[in-house]
């Protein structure tokens, strides 16, 4: 069987919990090249990955390896350069979210993808855990019938410790572009891309200067379709909370734990599956990813979550943040 070579540019967190775990027990993926500056992390961690070249520089790692697809996993202000020399070099990419700071980078990244006829894969994880799977397939089989309304939250610590994270030139954003470009990007998703006419965001910074820690917003759709959503690093909540509630004209669906509502005459009867296995959603959420990822690249196939659909999150993402700025409802 023929193996997909792949590097890894950046050993950070997600790197070292996520990718690298689960890329090494791909019988399909040859790990081939570790890229990472901090030369101290790169010893560390490459000690136990040997077969992997390891490199402080990633454009020698692209020009000397023959690889098939990289995995960006950088900081947010990087991705546009790195992508744009990968793609030169003919590699397929997955970018960890967000693609980009911007649509306009975005957009870049996107259109020399096209030019090169190279895959881009934006990380947006939500996507591929069992649960939100299932729940899609649901919603696609009518079970719910027309969805028109999503609720949605998470409020968790920050996804990294870095001080790259909280400085909006090398980032991006807070909250909203960390936890709330996943959010928006699920429950997009489960309403079929349902075109955004108007946002409305409020956000709170009161213990950072330059980012965002909290935000509340409503996106509206077309049809009257409605996403509300809070996410926050900073709200109190006794445990990390992750939760996305569906209402649709014959049901109600419920996320983190999965539950099934159907409406019957005046009242809701409980449809969950009864074998619903809950456990490493989180980790089974990056494995589906991940394959997903290498199955494309080996097929020659679009992804989910493309470099395409990416447009559309980082799009809505620059009017969220417009709308936060001024405290008004900007329409798209």
């Amino acid at each position: 069987m023929e193996k997909t070579r792949l590097g890894i540019i950046g050993l950070g967190s997600i790197a070292q919990l996520v990718h690298l775990p689960i890329l090494s027990k791909l019988e399909n993926v040859e790990l081939a090249a570790l890229c990472e500056i901090n030369r101290s992390r790169l010893k560390t961690i490459g000690e136990k990955f040997p077969t992997a070249v390891k490199y402080t520089d990633y454009l020698e790692m692209i020009s000397k390896e023959k690889l098939d697809a990289v995995i960006i996993a950088t900081p947010t202000s990087t991705h546009l350069e790195i992508a744009i020399n990968c793609l030169k070099n003919n590699v397929n990419l997955l970018i960890e979210k967000p693609i980009a700071l911007n649509y306009e980078e975005a957009k870049k990244i996107h259109s020399f993808a096209t030019k090169q006829k190279k895959i881009v894969m934006v990380g947006m994880n939500l996507r591929f855990r069992p649960d939100a799977m299932l729940m899609k397939s649901l919603l696609n089989s009518g079970e719910f019938g027309d969805l028109f309304y999503i609720k949605c939250s998470w409020i968790r610590k920050k996804s990294s410790a870095q001080k790259w994270f909280l400085n909006k030139k090398l980032s991006g954003g807070g909250v909203i572009i960390d936890l709330g470009i996943l959010l928006l990007d699920l429950a997009l998703w489960m309403l079929d891309d349902s075109k955004v006419e108007s946002v409305s965001v409020q956000k709170y910074n009161y213990n950072l200067k330059d980012i965002e820690e909290s935000a509340i917003g409503i996106v509206r759709l077309s049809n009257g379709k409605i996403i509300s959503f809070e996410v926050s690093w900073e709200l109190y909540s006794e445990t990390p909370s992750f939760n996305m509630t569906l209402h649709g004209t014959k049901g109600t669906a419920c996320l983190n734990p999965l539950r099934i509502y159907r409406k019957s005459g005046g009242s809701y009867i409980d449809f969950t599956p009864s074998k619903t296995n809950t456990t490493n959603l989180f980790r089974k959420s990056y494995e589906n990813e991940i394959k997903h990822f290498i199955g494309a690249v080996k097929e020659n196939i679009q992804p989910i979550s493309s470099s395409e659909e990416a447009l559309t999150r980082m799009k809505l993402l620059d009017v969220i943040y417009r709308s936060a700025k001024i405290n008004k409802e900007v329409k798209l």
